[in-house]
C-alpha cells in the first residue's frame, strides 16, 4: 500500500459517513417536522419509528444513551456493547476506536418519548434523557414474581402474577383478612436455612403474601414471618398487619406495614422487618420435647383510615 493510503481511506470513509448521516437526519427531520424557533435551535418533537431505528443499538437493539459510539463507517452502538464486541464493529469489522456520535446524541436530546410501560397504563411523555430515570420508578412497571422458594424470572402486572402463583407455583390462596397457620418441621436442629410454601391472602380486594423462613441471624438460628403486599409501596402504606405466636401463657407479637413486592423477600428478611422468633423459643412454643417444630402463627390485616 502506498504511504498515506490508510489515512486517505479513513478520510474518505469519514466523509462518506458524514454524508450518509446527513441524509438519514434529513429524512428524520422531514418526517417529524420539528417546530423552528427564532434562534435556529432544534424544536422538541415526539419520536417516530425512524428516530427509534437510529437510536437503537445495532447489537442489543436497546435505545442508546450517551456516550453513543460509532465506527469509521458510521455504524453506531451503545457503550455496553462496545465493551462486549472488544472494540470491533460487528457490522463492518473495523476497529471502533473512541469516536462519539455527537450529532445523534444531540438529536436524542430534542426528543420527547413515551414511557416503555405505556401499554400498562403510563401515558406520560418525557424528554429522551429523562425516560430511563422515570422508568426505574414508574408505578406501572412490571413486578417480579414474589415466590420465595426458588429463583423465578417471571414478571408482569399483579393479576398476571396472581394467576402465575396459583397455576405454576401451586401456592395456597385464601380469602379473608385473618389467618391461623401452623408451620411444621421435623428435626429442626438440622435445618439452618429453609423456606416454607408461600401463602396468598385476598383481602380488601388486594393480595398479600405471607412468608415464613428459617435462617441464621448472626450465629443464632431464627424463624421469621412477614407479609408483603402485591402492589406499589404507596399503596402498601394504606394497610397494616399483626402477627402473633405463643403458648404456655406467653406470646410474641409484631405489628407493621406490609412491604411491597417491589422489595425482594431477601431484602425484607435481611432488614428484619417482621416477626423474628429465636429457634429455642419457637420450639418452646411448639411443646412436646422440642424435637419437632409445630409453630402456630396467627395474624390479621386491616386498612388504615
Amino acid at each position: 500500500m502506498a504511504p498515506g493510503g490508510s489515512a486517505l481511506k479513513e478520510a474518505l470513509e469519514s466523509n462518506s459517513t458524514g454524508l450518509d448521516y446527513e441524509v438519514k437526519m434529513a429524512k428524520v427531520e422531514a418526517n417529524n417536522k420539528p417546530a423552528k424557533s427564532g434562534s435556529g435551535s432544534i424544536g422538541k418533537f415526539h419520536s417516530s419509528n425512524g428516530v427509534y431505528e437510529l437510536l437503537e443499538c445495532l447489537v442489543c437493539t436497546n435505545l442508546m444513551y450517551p456516550p453513543i459510539h460509532q465506527c469509521p463507517n458510521g455504524h453506531t452502538l451503545c457503550s455496553s456493547c462496545k465493551l462486549r464486541v472488544q472494540n470491533t464493529c460487528p457490522t463492518c469489522r473495523y476497529e471502533l476506536g473512541n469516536i462519539r456520535c455527537l450529532a445523534l446524541e444531540k438529536v436524542a436530546e430534542s426528543l420527547e418519548v413515551p414511557c416503555r410501560y405505556q401499554n400498562l397504563g403510563c401515558h406520560d411523555i418525557f424528554p429522551y434523557y429523562s425516560k430511563l430515570k422515570h422508568e426505574q420508578h414508574c408505578r406501572f412497571r412490571s413486578y417480579n414474581c414474589p415466590y420465595a422458594g426458588s429463583e423465578c424470572s417471571v414478571t408482569g402486572d399483579i393479576q398476571t402474577l396472581v394467576d402465575h402463583l396459583k397455576d405454576d407455583h401451586k401456592v395456597d390462596m385464601h380469602d379473608g383478612c385473618t389467618f391461623n397457620h401452623r408451620y411444621v418441621k421435623s428435626n429442626p436442629h438440622e435445618v439452618e436455612n429453609a423456606t416454607w410454601m408461600l401463602t396468598v391472602f385476598n383481602c380488601f380486594g388486594r393480595q398479600f403474601c405471607l412468608h415464613f423462613e428459617a435462617f441464621q441471624l448472626g450465629m443464632a438460628p431464627v424463624y421469621m414471618a412477614f407479609l408483603r403486599f402485591m402492589g406499589d409501596e404507596n399503596e402498601a402504606k394504606k394497610f397494616s398487619y399483626s402477627l402473633e405466636v405463643g403458648a404456655h401463657s406467653r406470646k410474641l407479637t409484631w405489628q407493621g406495614i406490609p412491604r411491597s413486592i417491589r422489595d425482594s423477600h431477601r431484602k425484607v428478611r435481611d432488614s428484619q422487618d417482621g416477626l423474628i422468633i429465636p429457634r429455642n423459643l419457637a420450639l418452646y412454643f411448639s411443646g412436646s420435647d422440642k424435637e419437632e417444630l409445630k409453630l402456630r402463627v396467627t395474624g390479621r390485616i386491616w386498612k388504615e383510615e
